[in-house]
């Protein structure tokens, strides 16, 4: 059941990306291209900038970008122990309106979790070649 949910998440996503995306509107075109590159490797690594988005998404309180950065961190490597600091940060940061969003995004993580193989999580830092 927990799989159901982020293969929809995921699946309803990338459907409306791909549907916004085929519009002739060069700005959202743009801000999405933007968004891209934003999380690239540069000065800072990847999993650190995921780690900033969900604390950003958490304290902005938007349950869509708060799934997809957990999403997006899991796959860069942050372990359960990382993201309880990711959200503590969220949660200082954001104050007590922060906590129904936290629930989602523990939620949303433990979904994630739930499906992942059992051999993934030792694996998340060697990824295959």
């Amino acid at each position: 059941m927990a799989g159901d949910r982020v293969e929809e998440f995921t699946a309803f996503r990338k459907r409306m990306n791909e549907r916004i995306l085929s519009e002739d509107n060069q700005v959202v075109k743009r801000f999405f291209a933007l968004d891209t590159q934003t999380y690239r490797p540069g000065a800072l690594d990847v999993k650190t900038k995921e780690m900033l988005g969900l604390v950003a998404s958490m304290v902005l309180r938007c349950d869509d970008c708060i799934s997809y950065h957990v999403a997006q961190c899991k796959e860069a490597g942050v372990q359960r122990d990382e993201f309880f600091e990711v959200f503590s940060v969220g949660l200082v940061v954001g104050g007590s309106i922060v906590i129904p969003h936290l629930r989602r995004a523990v939620d949303f993580l433990d979904s994630l979790e739930a499906d992942a193989p059992a051999d993934a999580a030792a694996c998340a830092d060697h990824p295959a070649a």
